[in-house]
């Protein structure tokens, strides 16, 4: 649907009136950009004599940035097909019986896709923090890069997921995922602010 698409047309499509992609394939495409930096910051580092310590820890991270990259890139298109259903839900008149338990539905099956984006940034921005300690000085500045794109990644993601939970009539379903998403973005955003300041604050 969109993998194959340029930077140029995805962003056209994000900008038009269409519902697909939104902010929850977008967030996806910036953490998949976000993680690709800390790849980057491994293949700078291979090779060196002064990294020979660390190589096989750098090449395990690369082997990980590359597997959580392609999962991310995966869920721009599951993104939007998880949307489709829930926008023709909304459609259905409010006098239907029907309505409730089909938007119910719609919305956690919504809520999913966001969700695995968001987990999948958790997982990267841990990544990300072996990469800019075990990675070469001369390139921290791209791990650093990367850590706050998957923060923002990260706080996109949270977001919609919990747009869908708020609309759920199952309040202790939804509650339990709004819950888990608040702890955890409070906890990785400290994560991933250190990478970022430990490398800015001392230019």
């Amino acid at each position: 649907m969109f993998e194959n698409t340029t930077i140029k047309e995805f962003t056209e499509q994000l900008a038009s009136p269409s519902s697909v992609p939104g902010g929850g394939g977008a967030s996806a495409l910036v953490g998949a950009i976000g993680i690709a930096l800390g790849d980057m910051v491994g293949e700078h580092t291979v090779g060196k004599k002064k990294y020979a310590d660390v190589e096989g820890d750098l090449r395990d991270l690369m082997a990980r940035a590359q597997d959580l990259r392609a999962r991310l890139v995966d869920c721009v298109d599951k993104d939007a097909v998880a949307f489709e259903p829930l926008s023709k839900a909304y459609k259905i008149p409010k006098d239907d019986p029907t309505r409730d338990e089909i938007l119910e539905k719609c919305l956690r099956d919504a809520a999913q896709v966001p969700l695995e984006i968001f987990n999948i940034c958790l997982e990267a921005i841990e990544v990300m923090k072996e990469f800019a300690e075990k990675g070469s000085r001369l390139i921290i500045s791209d791990a650093a890069t990367g850590a706050v794109m998957l923060k923002g990644a990260m706080f996109g993601a949270a977001i919609n997921v919990k747009v869908n939970t708020n609309l759920m009539k199952d309040r202790e379903y939804a509650d339990e995922i709004a819950g888990y998403v608040d702890s955890k973005m409070r906890e990785y955003e400290k994560m991933a602010n250190e990478i970022f300041e430990g490398y800015y604050c001392t230019l």
